[in-house]
């Protein structure tokens, strides 16, 4: 009698049990779900890498793996800001310094900062290309450029006699002077 009992006990166990494993949430998806939910692991690196140790990829290695994101912006929103950037200079001009626009040239975002309309650009405080062509010109044909770079000599200095002696250290002008030179000449004969 108790084998028979054993066995009705056991027959009901099994059927118990397997009206439970039925109604596991699992055995309800498709093929498809199931591969989607693999994929989503794969890329989350949600899946088991250590066997021994139950830790999963993403533990193991954060940085291969995207975090997730509290709060997503919209298109228009981070458009948006990158022209709030752009237009206050808070973008960054050197990657070796890390300085940013409004840093290296504050004079042209202090405007926009103090949030007041942008007055047109105004006039260039300098010289004109012409002047600082004629400053180039004069310095080529006096020797005033530099030579040696080490030693910070100039052309007049290395090769005096390429170069006439500035008379004007006596107080005599320019013009004084090249109308003296005009006159030796013309008294020399030349």
């Amino acid at each position: 009698m108790n084998t028979r009992l054993s066995i009705v006990a056991l027959a009901l166990s099994s059927l118990v049990a397997g009206h439970a494993l039925a109604a596991d949430a699992s055995v309800g998806k498709t093929r498809d779900e199931v591969r989607a939910e693999l994929a989503q692991a794969i890329r989350s690196g949600d899946l088991i890498a250590d066997g021994a140790t139950g830790q999963r990829y993403n533990q193991i290695a954060p940085q291969l793996y995207a975090q997730p994101v509290a709060v997503s912006k919209s298109r228009a929103e981070v458009a948006a800001e990158r022209d709030a950037a752009i237009r206050n200079g808070d973008l960054i001009a050197d990657g070796a310094t890390g300085q940013r626009y409004n840093q290296i040239a504050p004079a042209q975002f202090a405007a926009v900062r103090a949030d007041t309309p942008v007055v047109a650009a105004a006039p260039s405080v300098g010289k004109t290309r012409a002047e600082v062509k004629a400053e180039l010109a004069e310095a080529i044909r006096t020797g005033h450029m530099i030579a040696d770079g080490a030693t910070g000599a100039k052309y007049n200095e290395l090769f005096p006699a390429r170069y006439a002696q500035p008379a004007l250290a006596q107080g005599n002008s320019r013009d004084d002077v090249r109308a003296g030179g005009v006159e030796s000449r013309s008294s020399n004969g030349g």
